[in-house]
């Protein structure tokens, strides 16, 4: 229908200049943070083989994936996730690359959410993986990592509560549940679902306290203090050791000075085909969804061959951007100084001194309106130009300053020789 035409599709939406220059600093200052810790930006196809993210390869459904055919028949999908692309590269072209490997990306992702409200289907994701190295010392990292990108863009109130997969595993181990039983009560748990935990648990006959431990497990969260008390309720030799590096991870971001950002989440036991260890989320108010979310996937890689650990996180910049907004972060986006006008005479000079002036970090813009000043300066307290330059002829030049609307009269020379003093708008 012909009024498609004035609209875009729903879950898709244009980004004006305002807010481009906005997404764009903000991107430009988690770029710097990944490249300043040694991360070297890769960019993967923005359509690839479906293979590439089927089965165990990631944690989006087919139904959300945006699906079509080549020529030969192939299904490709739009990207539904940055992840298995990168850790396809790691696999394959970097395979005997010295470890660890640094990578790092930004790009757009595509997801048909079959319930919209609200959410995007296509939206940027910025991240990092560190492929080869299989350390508490590298989990610490990517976390103090996905901090500092926050703190850089202006973030301050924000926490990221971790879990842990294996401590899960653990303890359903212990409690000698099946697999089928043990998803039941995962997807239980990462719902908050504690009527239906508990429906589940009292049917076996567990241990007062590992009971107590599954039935408590919707709600443990906290800080460093709720590993200590979740030690007094198992036993099971995977449980501890999950929870022991849970404490040393802790140790670590300790020593990076950004504890004051970390809580604990035992209850974040979504994904496990995906994550392999700890699991982790970034939170702020202002956002009723993560904004930073990543972990331990020691078994993705080898879905394209090469079994490496890894461990990542990807930070969603639309969301961190609406985040900003509300909590009225600044985010200062340049705009033009001066606009540059000029007579036919002085026209060749304009344009000369228009390029030295923007060689010195002005930001001019040329006026298209011709020599009435009176529509000139219309035009620029329209663009919130600070003032203008009106070159009369190739020697004389008019300044105004359009906050004060003081008219100076000067030289091409004079205003070369001291041009950010003598014209400081």
């Amino acid at each position: 229908m012909k009024e498609n035409q004035l609209h875009t599709p729903e879950g898709v939406r244009d980004i004006l200049f305002t807010e481009y220059h906005q997404k764009n600093l903000i991107e430009q200052k988690i770029q710097t943070v990944f490249h300043q810790n040694g991360f070297w930006h890769v960019q993967t196809p923005m359509f690839e083989y479906y293979e590439v993210f089927s089965n165990e390869k990631g944690h989006i459904e087919p139904k959300q994936m945006y699906k079509f055919f080549d020529r030969e028949g192939n299904i490709l999908v739009l990207r539904p996730d940055m992840t298995p692309p990168i850790a396809r590269i790691g696999a394959t072209t970097y395979r005997s690359e010295s470890k660890p490997l640094r990578l790092c990306y930004l790009g757009n992702v595509f997801r048909y959410n079959e319930n919209y409200q609200g959410k995007m289907r296509e939206f940027t994701q910025a991240g990092v993986e560190i492929i080869g190295v299989d350390s508490t010392e590298a989990d610490a990292e990517t976390l103090a990592l996905g901090i500092q990108c926050l703190l850089a863009c202006g973030l301050d109130q924000f926490q990221i509560d971790i879990g842990s997969i294996e401590f899960f595993k653990a303890i359903v181990e212990e409690a000698g549940l099946d697999d089928e039983t043990g998803e039941t009560i995962r997807k239980f748990i990462d719902s908050k679902d504690y009527i239906g935990v508990e429906e589940i648990i009292t049917q076996y006959p567990l241990k007062p306290s590992l009971k107590q431990l599954f039935l408590e497990l919707p709600q443990l969260f906290g800080d460093i203090e709720i590993l200590t008390k979740v030690k007094t309720m198992t036993q099971h030799p995977k449980a501890l050791k999950a929870l022991n590096q849970l404490q040393e991870l802790y140790e670590i971001l300790c020593d990076y000075g950004v504890a004051q950002y970390i809580f604990f989440d035992l209850g974040m036991v979504s994904r496990l085909h995906y994550y392999t260890g700890i699991i982790f989320r970034g939170y702020t108010y202002g956002s009723g969804a993560p904004i930073l979310y990543g972990g331990r996937y020691d078994g993705l890689l080898n879905e394209y061959g090469s079994l490496q650990p890894a461990v990542g996180f990807g930070l969603m910049i639309n969301q961190l951007l609406q985040v900003l907004e509300r909590q009225k972060i600044e985010i200062p986006v340049k705009k033009v100084d001066t606009l540059l006008v000029y007579s036919k005479a002085g026209r060749k000079k304009a344009l000369a001194v228009g390029d030295i002036l923007r060689k010195q970090g002005l930001y001019v813009e040329n006026s298209l309106l011709g020599e009435d000043l009176e529509q000139n300066k219309s035009y620029a307290k329209q663009k919130d130009i600070k003032g203008i330059l009106y070159f009369q002829n190739d020697e004389d030049i008019m300044l105004i300053n359009m906050k004060t609307k003081e008219m100076i009269h000067t030289t091409v020379s004079d205003l070369l020789k001291h041009p950010k003093e003598e014209f400081s708008l």
